[in-house]
């Protein structure tokens, strides 16, 4: 640390008092709330399930930080809002962080840093991060205490914009930026992640989204062989291979929104034609109307069901097209099942807003996609952490953010003695109560 860093220095006096502030505290923490993360972590075995599928190839007799602790600081510090490596170098004398990954806050040798954290990120084969990504979907399974009947995939992609020329990074006319189109795949009644996959900054091709479908939905029937999947996305999935896998695959079925063409739109002229003269009549300010159909493009090899939503505003008419395999009522079948999707929109916020998942700044794809997975990782952390309060507090259906700068940035003072270490929490911590229940939930006392 700088000399000029340790140097006091003085704030605008109060009550005619000198003000005098320096960083030399001792043992000081602003992050005490990564105590509760570690009973979290310690429940799930995320760290040990990620570290299981890495070989380390160094020296035995030599290694300081195993591949364990260094998976989780990377995932606490996420979680808490440090999501650069380069974090690393300030966190490793963090006496919060050290208890939290297994050391002794005072004595404890110090944690790795930013160059070691590094060589980690770049450290996994092709195969290793293939096996965490089919293990994050373990993950998921485990969660659940038994198999459910029915699950809800919700699959989307999110810009990932990049400022550099990355491997895998193209230039993206829509978002005119070069970038990565991550794909996205949440269950949708519990927000739960399924896995995340770095891919190139174009829309995917039918083959690719056929290819994520597959393996997800055959290592998820690993553990629920007779679950029932449906398959939610918007029409950059609404592609003839993904849809015929699914409806070749026993127990899997598909909404998937559909690009508009001149077809489809003399298909629904008629019925769009009767709600604009309706709505001019009526002096409505909004009508709204479904028509069920089917349709098939020239390159399908069957016709397939289609539902059509239309709107009449004084604006114009606004058709919306659906494909599914799925035989509800028309309405029903857009307005609860298709626009519920929309909530993964949230799912994605958190991972990439609110846990900066789109640092991938790194230049070899598989390091971009351990990134990925170790903020997923982080991802299944919060989530837990804000399970486990109660659904009546205001924490129990907060955002990540929110859950970390009420639960995580708590300033705590540490005293590691002969038999016990002692943390020392503000008195006037707005949210005691709640972090007192919750370390009664997540981290039972015990050796």
């Amino acid at each position: 640390m700088s000399e000029d860093t340790v140097l006091p220095f003085d704030l605008p006096s109060v009550a005619r008092k000198k003000v005098s502030v320096g960083f030399d505290g001792g043992q000081l923490s602003s992050d005490a709330g990564v105590l509760l993360l570690r009973g979290v972590e310690k429940e799930l075995g995320l760290a040990d399930r990620l570290a299981s599928c890495m070989r380390d190839r160094r020296d035995p007799d030599r290694i300081e930080h195993p591949l364990n602790e260094m998976l989780r600081l990377r995932m606490f510090a996420i979680a808490a809002g440090y999501e650069d490596a380069d974090d690393c170098d300030s966190l490793r004398h963090d006496p919060i962080f050290k208890m939290a990954v297994g050391r002794l806050p005072e004595s404890g040798e110090p944690l790795c840093s930013q160059p070691t954290m590094s060589r980690l990120e770049n450290a996994p084969s092709k195969i290793a991060i293939a096996r965490m990504t089919a293990a994050l979907v373990d993950q998921f399974c485990d969660s659940y205490r038994r198999a459910p009947s029915s699950i809800t995939l919700d699959i989307d992609d999110t810009v990932d914009v990049v400022h550099g020329h990355q491997q895998l990074s193209l230039f993206n006319a829509h978002y005119d930026e070069r970038c990565f189109l991550p794909i996205h795949i949440y269950e949708a009644r519990s927000g739960k992640p399924v896995t995340m996959i770095l891919r190139e900054g174009k829309t995917p091709s039918g083959a690719e989204v056929r290819t994520v479908l597959k393996h997800v939905v055959k290592r998820i029937r690993r553990h629920w062989p007779k679950v029932h999947i449906l398959v939610r996305g918007d029409s950059h999935y609404g592609r003839d291979e993904a849809m015929q896998w699914c409806e070749e695959t026993p127990g899997i079925d598909y909404v998937f929104g559909f690009a508009g063409n001149d077809t489809l739109a003399a298909l629904t002229r008629e019925a769009a034609d009767e709600l604009a003269t309706e709505r001019a009549l009526s002096g409505k300010e909004r009508l709204r109307s479904f028509k069920a159909f089917r349709y098939g493009a020239k390159s399908w090899d069957k016709e397939r069901r289609f539902v059509a939503r239309i709107e009449a505003t004084p604006k114009g008419l606004d058709v919306r097209y659906v494909v599914t395999s799925l035989r509800a009522g028309a309405r029903h079948l857009y307005e609860t099942i298709y626009c519920a999707r929309g909530t993964a929109e949230n799912f994605i916020k958190r991972h990439k807003s609110q846990l900066a998942s789109d640092r991938t700044s790194c230049r070899e794809p598989k390091a971009n996609q351990f990134r990925l997975i170790l903020h997923t990782a982080a991802y299944w952390l919060m989530l837990a952490m804000r399970n486990a309060a109660s659904k009546r507090s205001p924490l129990g259906t907060s955002e990540f953010a929110t859950l970390r700068l009420r639960l995580i940035k708590i300033a705590a003072r540490i005293v590691e003695g002969t038999a016990r270490i002692r943390v020392f929490l503000p008195t006037a911590c707005p949210d005691r109560r709640i972090f007192r229940v919750l370390a009664g939930r997540l981290c039972a006392a015990g050796p």
